[in-house]
């Protein structure tokens, strides 16, 4: 029998309209009511959709229409791409933006973008970019290599609150500027040569400076836009509302329905447009992965951004051709905030890291899907191999070191909660270290659930004694792993810092000429990382997906990246 709802909505004629893009049972945890009521109310609109009348599902009207329905986490925080840290916005910015080199999405190599081509100095430090002559703007405005400097000018102004301004460091003075050590941006290593041309000089040869110039915070951002909208430094203005919204990627923004959906149309002013097959995005926000994985079986995402991992056995026999499980290049950890009392004591945080069993929360939590992280840099990394022994299971050093601290059966210790935002996975994990800790440790830990965009603010303000973090490379280094650790990087909301770690990081490295060498400081500083323990690593991600048959252009790499303007889809019958 038709439930009573559903009979009402299919008798009120309603009909499928588009809708709005680095988790053990136990004690209870706090409930995002309002979330779920979402979630629940996006579901049930969806699969009373596909009841009514035998209409056709998202998914087969995507395929008729160039329509992508993709599930992308969270709602975002906001589309600016100098303002923005969360891989739900940069998934969508990277629809809606273009570098001047971008990424194959099978080899991940750079390949031309709005550079068609460029030229790179025999020390290893100059590059020159040459940019398309038919590059423009989603408005028709010329884009210009002056629209990039001034878009770097921005993304180092430090009332923009850039927490991927040290990206762009590589630059010569970039850091200097940003800090106040140089005032004079034309002593920054940007130089415009001519309307199409682009000098860029580093400081030191920095082998992965094309796969940075691909990152967000590279991306040009058009000025005639956002100074309509007050200063080139305020945040989350409107110039990033669909009516007021223009960029230069194959998309353009059309909706963006809180809470519902981004929806992103072909860019008809985009340089390479008659490559672009979709005719348009939707992106969800699917915080509730349940909830995500039945709108994929009910045929109304065509590709789901994560899977419930006590669902990957039954998903092996039932789905195969659908379910795509690879290794990710990013790491899932705890970040501490030193600045607490208890906290601020190294010995106190090892033994918070000694009494977390990962091999456990790997095998039960995460169904083997996962490795267990015994550093914050994934093992074979461009060939890096993690320092050994430093991260480890030891529950009787653990209580040891707790004592020694002062906090013996952890008597006195302050009181410690872990904040996580809203996800199943996060929450699972969460109870699993909470009970090891009771037990081990016999520390009483709370725990806080939060939405993406308080949570994001939660950490932003340092108002957390643990977090819930997550790293995924911006590019295939270690140093994108270990960089985001020195003293001022705006991602370091630990309160941690150590001076011979930056001198590692942000001078020696960068100036080595070999790889062997490289790899060798790296292991350097990531031991002084462990020995010190801002962070807890936990487990090396991997990706968990469902993805339509229909689906063409979507390869499969360790960055999990999407290049939607090879995606297509094939009609089914």
């Amino acid at each position: 029998m038709v439930p009573a709802l559903l009979r009402l909505l299919c008798w009120s004629g309603l009909r499928a309209r588009p809708l709005r893009r680095c988790p053990l049972g136990g004690l209870a945890a706090p409930v995002d009511m309002a979330a779920r009521l979402r979630t629940a109310l996006l579901l049930g609109s969806l699969l009373v959709l596909g009841a009514c009348g035998g209409e056709p599902t998202r998914v087969e009207q995507g395929n008729r229409d160039g329509v992508l329905h993709v599930g992308n986490g969270t709602e975002p925080q906001g589309l600016d791409p100098h303002v923005t840290t969360g891989l739900p916005e940069s998934r969508i910015q990277d629809t809606l933006f273009e570098g001047l080199v971008s990424k194959d999405p099978a080899t991940l190599e750079p390949v031309p973008a709005v550079a068609e081509s460029w030229e790179l100095s025999a020390d290893g430090r100059t590059y020159r970019f040459h940019l398309r002559a038919d590059a423009r703007w989603s408005d028709g405005t010329p884009l210009t290599a002056e629209d990039f400097r001034w878009s770097w000018w921005r993304a180092l102004q430090p009332a923009i609150g850039n927490e991927y301004a040290y990206m762009i460091f590589p630059i010569r003075n970039a850091e200097a500027y940003l800090t106040g050590k140089l005032t004079d941006f034309d002593q920054v290593g940007v130089r415009v040569i001519d309307p199409h041309t682009l000098e860029v000089e580093l400081n030191e040869p920095t082998p992965y400076f094309l796969q940075i110039v691909d990152h967000h915070s590279y991306y040009p951002v058009p000025r005639h836009v956002i100074e309509r909208f007050g200063s080139p430094t305020d945040r989350f203005t409107g110039w990033t509302r669909p009516e007021n919204f223009i960029g230069n990627g194959a998309f353009t923004l059309a909706e963006w329905r809180l809470n519902k959906h981004v929806r992103v149309e072909k860019n008809a002013q985009y340089w390479d447009a008659d490559a672009v097959q979709l005719n348009a995005v939707m992106f969800y926000p699917t915080e509730n992965i349940v909830t995500e994985e039945r709108l994929f079986r009910s045929g109304q995402l065509h590709a789901t951004n994560d899977l419930p991992t006590d669902k990957i056995p039954d998903l092996r026999q039932t789905m195969p051709a659908q379910l795509r499980l690879e290794p990710y290049l990013g790491s899932y950890f705890y970040s501490l905030n030193i600045r607490r009392e208890g906290l601020d004591d190294v010995r106190v945080r090892k033994a918070l890291s000694l009494a977390i069993d990962r091999d456990a929360i790997v095998d039960t939590v995460m169904k083997g899907v996962v490795k267990t992280a015994y550093s914050v840099v994934p093992p074979g990394t461009i060939g890096y191999e993690p320092p050994e022994g430093l991260i480890r299971f030891d529950p009787v050093e653990a209580r040891r070191l707790l004592a020694e601290a002062g906090y013996p059966e952890g008597q006195g210790l302050p009181p410690l909660e872990i904040l996580y935002n809203t996800h199943e996975t996060h929450r699972k994990i969460a109870v699993a270290i909470q009970q090891m800790w009771k037990q081990h440790l016999n520390l009483d830990v709370t725990m806080l659930n939060q939405e993406w965009k308080v949570y994001l603010d939660t950490r932003e303000n340092r108002d957390f004694t643990i977090s819930r973090y997550a790293w995924v490379g911006d590019y295939v280094d270690p140093n994108t792993f270990l960089d985001m650790w020195t003293t001022d990087s705006g991602n370091n909301k630990t309160g941690w810092g150590n001076a011979e770690f930056d001198d590692l990081v942000l001078r020696q490295i960068p100036a080595m000429q070999s790889h062997e060498e490289r790899l060798a400081g790296f292991r350097r500083a990531e031991t002084i990382l462990l020995e010190e323990l801002p962070v807890l690593p936990i487990y090396i991600y991997a990706t968990k997906h469902l993805v339509s048959p229909s689906v063409q252009g979507m390869p499969q790499n360790i960055m999990d990246y999407i290049s939607f303007k090879r995606v297509s889809l094939e009609p089914s019958d």
